[in-house]
């Protein structure tokens, strides 16, 4: 167990994908542990990977998607702080947060290569194509603000799909 003060820890380097379909739809996993809790493919870059390798990685990890291509890589990075009734998780006992570079892919395949089963740690139970302005409401409250960066960031790209 670490001593430091939650706000003296370093953030944890993490990737998102934002997965358009050709509808300019997005895809939102709802998180096995949490029913309710909707959320995009996002995770931890392992050492001396880089992002996008680590996006495609989360993707298949979380998704079972293999059929996708890189849109654009946002600049610049979006932070959030883990909520105080976490802290008694390992991840959370080392990290304040963490600090997220988000990677708009374009999914290529059909929604039959959607397989959340393809890992043995599941993150989703449960996935579904959503508009782009909708993917904060279903959000963790802590992450709101992220969602609602990537629904500005990432809208003209939704527009240009559609």
């Amino acid at each position: 167990m670490s001593n430091t003060p939650q706000e003296e820890k370093p953030y944890r380097l993490n990737v998102g994908v934002i997965l358009f379909n050709k509808d300019g739809k997005v895809f939102m996993g709802e998180r096995s542990d949490s029913a309710g809790s909707w959320q995009l493919p996002q995770g931890g870059i392992d050492n001396g990977e880089d992002y996008e390798a680590a996006a495609r990685r989360e993707l298949f990890e979380e998704t079972g998607i293999q059929n996708a291509e890189i849109i654009r890589l946002m600049d610049g990075y979006l932070t959030y702080d883990f909520p105080i009734y976490l802290v008694d998780k390992d991840i959370y006992l080392m990290y304040k947060g963490q600090k997220q570079k988000w990677v708009a892919m374009r999914f290529l395949g059909n929604d039959k290569d959607i397989d959340l089963n393809c890992h043995f740690e599941k993150e989703f139970c449960n996935w579904k194509w959503a508009d782009l302005s909708d993917i904060a409401e279903t959000i963790v409250p802590f992450k709101k603000h992220i969602y609602d960066a990537l629904i500005t960031e990432f809208n003209d790209i939704s527009n240009s799909l559609v």
